[in-house]
């Protein structure tokens, strides 16, 4: 199969054009999604150190990413001889059925005065604003509630630092830039107990 590389503007202009696609089989992913368990966990529920669960994701999200990573924009060792060999119906499937299973639980709050400076911080950058009032994500806007801490903090520092690129790097980074670490480390908190 011949492979190529589009700019992100072609492929947006492409998904914004209404063509008729192929609706997405979750069985499909499910199967797909076997790779995935060796990092991101049973049922998408990542028990690696920081590594994101995929569970309970926005489809448009899980999507996003993977075209990302596929295309280069996003790099990471890991993912890339994954991505290499996913098919755009493969991407589709996988989006739908990483969204149709139960996000993570909430774990009891350890430390409720570190949750109340994170609540704190997210108030003041209006995290809200994109992930909406229950931090559930929406579209391609990742859900951040239940997501471990130490993907969380990690996520914030490559956003504050340049290293993370792909979808929501202008809005992330700007918001990332003005943490203190103390505030990351809130922050990550607060959202992972939710």
């Amino acid at each position: 199969m011949h492979k190529f590389k589009l700019p992100i503007a072609c492929v947006i202009a492409f998904a914004s054009t209404g063509i008729a696609t192929h609706a997405a089989d979750v069985a499909a992913g499910k199967q797909k999604a076997e790779i995935c368990i060796a990092c991101h966990g049973e049922a998408g529920i990542s028990q690696i150190e920081n590594m994101p669960s995929l569970a309970g994701q926005p489809d448009q999200f899980i999507q996003w990413q993977l075209v990302f990573f596929r295309a280069g924009t996003r790099k990471n060792e890991q993912m890339q001889p994954v991505v290499d060999q996913l098919s755009n119906e493969d991407i589709r499937n996988l989006g739908a059925y990483f969204a149709s299973l139960a996000p993570p639980k909430a774990k009891p709050d350890d430390n409720p005065d570190l949750s109340a400076k994170g609540a704190q911080a997210a108030a003041g950058r209006r995290c809200t604003a994109c992930h909406t009032d229950n931090y559930a994500g929406t579209k391609a806007i990742p859900r951040v509630a239940g997501q471990r801490k130490d993907y969380l903090a990690k996520a914030l520092r490559d956003y504050k630092s340049g290293v993370r690129s792909g979808g929501g790097m202008a809005a992330m980074a700007s918001v990332a830039f003005a943490l203190s670490e103390e505030e990351i480390e809130a922050l990550a908190h607060y959202l992972a107990h939710l």
